[in-house]
């Protein structure tokens, strides 16, 4: 048997580290912001709740943080079906992708809803838990799905998530439920879209180096993000109009927990809209357009903290209309 040599096992770890997208650093780190990340939803219902007189749910926190789990892993998996839909429109695209991670966000994605189902008031039995339900079994068919040799697919139980997700957002108690789970559709999809594509675009980057097809991809991401983030903008302040009380929606922003998370969550979007613009500057501008790398990188982290906040969001006792 024929002895490796140091040397080659070096090489081979690297270009195993080439091939995964995520060497041992990248991964610590990985793992240290979803670490923080996840302290955003555990931890906020009782800030955002504080000097406001409300209350929320002794498990709020949980539910906001599976919540979170279950946007990020649609938006993996939708930007990763999104991405490979942009990459087979280049004609000089390298034959390498990065590994997929669409089969462990399904298993994500099940775990968490799943378990809001059985958080929900009276468990699977309702109509939150069927739903809920619903979408863990749709999580499962897409990770199914990815494993295939059509891994496109996943959009027809992605799909089925989001309108689920929709659907259980505005019971039919609320005013107008159609229109508002009209709005979350369209604002969940672009949202996943946007944060998910954006994630698998600066994957895809890394695994083909610094090649003209690399700033094509990103050049062609950048143009349908801008559609996206007006979508995601539109509906968000639509909805947010619907639920907030029309004659104080100022005063709502900085006295009611839901008004704050929303208004930090305004926040972080116009910071990602800021860092966007940036990248995409140096996309058009600067004499190396794949620098535009940098910003979108902090763009991504960015994205990151919007879905905790999202996911904190759900968990928040809505303002009580006049």
């Amino acid at each position: 048997m024929a002895l490796i040599r140091p040397t080659e096992a070096i090489d081979s770890a690297r270009r195993t580290a080439r091939r995964t997208g995520l060497g041992p650093g990248r991964a610590v780190a990985l793992l240290l912001l979803v670490g923080l990340g996840a302290l955003v939803p555990l931890l906020g219902p009782s800030v955002a709740v504080h000097s406001t007189g409300e209350a929320t749910t002794p498990d709020s926190g949980v539910v906001a943080l599976l919540r979170a789990a279950l946007f990020a892993a649609l938006s993996v998996q939708l930007g990763e079906v999104f991405v490979s839909g942009l990459a087979r429109r280049l004609p000089d695209a390298p034959a390498g992708r990065p590994g997929e991670w669409a089969p462990y966000a399904a298993v994500v994605g099940f775990a968490a809803a799943a378990t809001a189902g059985e958080l929900a008031p009276h468990g699977h039995g309702s109509r939150s838990g069927v739903l809920a339900l619903l979408e863990a079994i749709a999580f499962a068919v897409a990770g199914l799905c990815a494993l295939s040799r059509r891994p496109a697919r996943q959009l027809w139980p992605l799909a089925a998530i989001v309108l689920a997700e929709a659907l259980r957002a505005h019971p039919p108690t609320e005013h107008t439920p159609l229109i508002g789970s009209g709005l979350t559709v369209v604002h969940l999809t672009c949202s996943a879209l946007w944060a998910g594509g954006l994630l698998n675009v600066l994957r895809t980057l890394r695994r083909w180096g610094g090649s003209e097809a690399g700033t094509a991809l990103l050049g062609l991401y950048a143009r349908v993000a801008a559609v996206l983030f007006a979508g995601v903008t539109a509906t968000g302040l639509c909805s947010s109009l619907r639920r907030l009380p029309s004659e104080s929606v100022l005063d709502q922003l900085t006295t009611t927990a839901y008004g704050r998370v929303l208004l930090a969550k305004v926040l972080l979007v116009g910071a990602v809209a800021l860092l966007a613009l940036w990248a995409r500057t140096r996309l058009r501008r600067a004499a190396d357009p794949l620098t535009a790398c940098s910003p979108a990188r902090m763009e991504i982290v960015t994205l990151g903290v919007v879905v905790a906040v999202s996911g904190l969001l759900t968990a928040l006792p809505l303002p009580i209309k006049g």
